[in-house]
């Protein structure tokens, strides 16, 4: 008889589910199949649970020498895209079985230094990074993390590692596209932060449109920001607050086109008649607005999902593969 007060061995649930214990031992430790659980690996899988077995991890880890732990480092997770994306790496993750450490550092390569370096010694099997600086092969190279294998989602930094994104060039190429074909040629951009492959992706598909139109974008109309609804004020306003103001803007982010639409409202410009705004990657609140916002819609869930995928692959050894997931514009009524 087992006692009440010690763990179930896998010898005695093999026992009692009728299988041998190599199968009961492969049943708990791997996830479901695609196909789903056979009848004898569900009653495995029962018994476990009446008995309630836990695997035991560390033991697991020396036989494999791997940890079926993933390090994500994710700066901004305040952000509600981070966290989207975040959360469908963490989904993709549990279901292949394992689990995920996340850091969430400011956004400086120092602060990203001490959290790889921090995920790296808890043996994680891979690290994905999504806060990488352009350019991003020096600072990879000057990483201690062994063998551990990389992979870049959202910026890819031109670092030369395998990436999972959107297509954030095709992203502003529609943005322009879409306020040329509404007539307007006063156009401006405010651009995000220099640092970051996600904003000048986006703004080299925008000057790329425009450039295909033989349509001017003047150097003063393209103005740096942080992502927030503060650098969209602070944009904003330096773009609005004069005679020559530009008659649409496109913003890197939604939260930065909040902070134009608060500049225009405390200027008593109106949107659309009097300014035209696009702004990337269609968060929640935006369709919500008094004046719907148009915007880039980016498949943050389904970007982190295919990442945590793709680092898999590479913690397998298989060949790892970049993906840009396709971009559409949602069209409202800011233009």
């Amino acid at each position: 008889m087992r006692s009440e007060h010690r763990a179930p061995t896998l010898k005695e649930i093999a026992e009692r589910a009728g299988v041998h214990v190599s199968t009961a031992s492969r049943v708990l430790r791997q996830p479901e199949p695609a196909d789903g659980w056979s009848a004898s690996a569900l009653r495995v899988r029962q018994v476990a649970a009446e008995l309630g077995y836990q695997p035991n991890l560390w033991a697991a880890s020396l036989r494999t020498r791997k940890t079926t732990t993933l390090g994500v480092v994710m700066t901004r997770l305040t952000d509600g895209v981070v966290a989207t994306t975040y959360q469908g790496i963490e989904e993709a993750a549990t279901r292949a079985g394992y689990s995920v450490l996340l850091s969430s550092p400011p956004d400086n390569l120092d602060a990203q230094r001490r959290a790889i370096e921090l995920l790296v010694g808890r043996q994680v099997d891979g690290l994905i990074m999504s806060s990488l600086h352009t350019p991003g092969r020096p600072f990879i190279d000057s990483l201690s993390i062994g063998n551990v294998p990389l992979l870049a989602v959202t910026r890819h930094a031109d670092a030369g590692l395998p990436f999972v994104g959107g297509d954030d060039r095709h992203g502003g190429y529609l943005a322009a596209r879409h306020l040329l074909d509404r007539g307007h040629t006063d156009l401006a951009v405010i651009a995000g932060p220099t640092h970051a492959t996600t904003a000048s992706d986006r703004v080299a598909g925008f000057r790329a449109a425009l450039e295909s139109a033989s349509v001017p974008l003047r150097p003063e109309r393209v103005m740096a920001s942080t992502f927030e609804v503060d650098g969209g004020i602070e944009a904003g306003r330096r773009l609005l607050d004069r005679p020559d103001r530009p008659h649409a803007i496109f913003t890197v982010s939604d939260t930065i086109a909040i902070g134009v639409m608060g500049v225009a409202r405390d200027l008593g410009l109106t949107i659309p008649d009097d300014l035209a705004l696009v702004g990337y990657n269609d968060i929640p609140i935006v369709a919500q607005l008094p004046v719907p916002l148009t915007t880039v819609r980016s498949p943050a869930r389904q970007i982190g999902e295919t990442a945590a995928r793709r680092l898999l692959d590479l913690v397998e050894g298989r060949e790892p593969e970049t993906t840009r997931l396709p971009v559409e514009l949602i069209a409202r009524a800011t233009t």
